[in-house]
């Protein structure tokens, strides 16, 4: 167990992000995982624990959150009617079988792998963010049929490989089809949820050696992070709700794709072994 006065400054930045991925889960509908996810990489490598399964830790606890973060951030979103559920009673198959072919791969894959995957989608999500225009379209509605049938188990597996919910991908592709962008936002809260249930399932039943994960790990999920975290974000995910409901995201958006992409390039630079 590490020590005292490197646990306590660990704990309060665990609450920390936390309370920050709350507020832009709700906020810019791009999900708390694409900052827990590095948070934790770094935080359980300062802690000396840099095994090749690393980065399943990581994956499979910001999921475990967001299956709480989601659900309230959803049900917050409904309240204002702004979730589209047609979308998600139509895409939700094909993303569970996306997500649980996400974890077997997972499973199988190193975590430098991991942490490539990671930095390459993540510095794809930031360009997006940052230079995505509202007008861009590739239809005036959500997809139906085969390319539903496609669209949706890719989004649900890319979704795992990176540990996040249905926002970094399913706001930008609601977005294209011409989905109004608070009901994006908010129909994204559910995508989420369907993602990491199937998937959290997956990893707690991931085999992994005791001495190489941190103390309280069932599977690949860390109890110890998976609490404090929660405990911030549901109280913060309301508020970035609010704010997305009372204000223009666009230049707090830009600044947060920036602010991603500097992670992303950070997490390939430690897959590079620099």
């Amino acid at each position: 167990m590490p020590e005292m006065d490197t646990l306590l400054p660990m704990v309060a930045l665990l609450l920390a992000t936390g309370a920050f991925a709350g507020v832009m889960a709700g906020l810019l509908g791009v999900g708390g995982g694409i900052i827990l996810v590095p948070a934790y990489f770094y935080i359980f490598s300062s802690l000396g624990y840099g095994s090749d399964q690393l980065m399943q830790i990581c994956l499979a606890t910001s999921l475990a959150t967001i299956i709480v973060t989601s659900l309230r951030s959803v049900s917050s979103h409904n309240k204002k009617g702004a979730v589209d559920w047609d979308i998600l009673r139509g895409f939700a198959p094909g993303i569970v079988v996306g997500a649980a072919l996400g974890v077997l791969i997972a499973a199988a894959l190193r975590s430098v792998v991991l942490q490539g995957i990671f930095g390459v989608l993540g510095i794809t999500i930031g360009f997006y963010l940052a230079f995505g225009r509202n007008h861009w379209r590739l239809g005036d509605a959500m997809p139906t049929g085969i390319r539903r049938a496609i669209l949706s188990p890719i989004l649900g597996f890319m979704s795992v490989l990176m540990g996040i919910g249905g926002g970094s991908f399913g706001v930008p592709l609601m977005s294209l089809y011409n989905t109004p962008i608070h009901r994006a936002v908010a129909t994204a809260a559910g995508l989420g949820v369907l993602i990491a249930v199937p998937s959290v399932i997956g990893f707690l039943m991931l085999d992994i050696p005791a001495d190489v994960k941190p103390p309280y790990t069932i599977g690949a999920v860390n109890l110890p992070a998976f609490v404090l975290t929660i405990s911030m974000t549901l109280i913060t995910a309301p508020y970035g709700v609010k704010l997305a409901h009372m204000m223009d995201p666009k230049p707090l958006k830009r600044v947060f794709a920036a602010f991603l992409i500097l992670v992303a390039l950070n997490m390939l630079r430690k897959a590079a072994g620099f």
